[in-house]
């Protein structure tokens, strides 16, 4: 499913050689198809490590690799917005599929977050993205930033820079303005696991992946 090929990034203050900077070939990528997302949520969230993240909002094109991601895995799943109990609403349609489409909600009324909708149509479950590495667009992402950096570190400052809104709600990731690609093989001695941030339930569930030691990585145990 990944390719080895990408576009030259600019050196970002702080950024290691991670392996789809320079050198690169340049091949152009393909978009994740939506039998990617057919699967165990939790099998989606550590897969998308190493994918791109392109979003071409208003004619601007941004994108990053995704380096940390969290699942939440159905409606047994009480940190969820889909969890029991809560059923189907207006806020949270798009988690109920199909799979492949964006699930984008507004955190505390003030940050848009954007997550991947998983598993088959009907069952409410969705990878959060929480952090991306800039690879393309980076002045467009610190102009929306407002110059502040980490650019994507955490998912409101993700959402942030590549122009995401609720208008992209339950748009395609394949064929939309916002569009997951293929990537880079993560080996798996490069990937940590450790519980979700900031949920007050199931705390201690190990769905939170990301690239170990990656600067853009949110929250504790990079």
């Amino acid at each position: 499913m990944h390719s080895q090929g990408g576009e030259t990034a600019p050196e970002l203050k702080g950024a290691a050689t991670w392996v789809w900077r320079p050198p690169a070939c340049g091949r152009k990528a393909s978009p994740v198809q939506d039998d990617f997302f057919l699967r165990e949520t939790e099998v989606v969230a550590r897969d998308l490590l190493g994918c791109r993240i392109r979003s071409e909002v208003g004619g601007v094109t941004t994108e990053g690799v995704i380096v940390e991601t969290e699942a939440y895995v159905g409606p047994h799943d009480p940190a969820s917005h889909a969890a029991a109990g809560i059923g189907r609403t207006p806020r949270n349609l798009a988690m109920f599929g199909p799979p492949g489409r964006a699930y984008i909600f507004r955190s505390y009324g003030i940050h848009w977050c954007v997550n991947a909708v998983t598993r088959e149509k009907g069952y409410p479950a969705a990878v959060l993205l929480r952090a991306a590495d800039p690879l393309a667009g980076i002045e467009h992402m610190r102009e929306r930033r407002g110059g502040k950096e980490p650019l994507c570190s955490g998912p409101g400052r993700l959402a942030q820079a590549l122009g995401i809104s609720g208008d992209l709600d339950g748009c395609s990731l394949a064929h939309g303005p916002l569009a997951v690609l293929e990537g880079w093989e993560i080996p798996e001695a490069d990937v940590g696991t450790s519980s979700r941030i900031g949920i007050s339930k199931a705390k201690d569930w190990p769905l939170r992946f990301y690239v170990r030691g990656h600067p853009e990585v949110s929250g504790r145990a990079r």
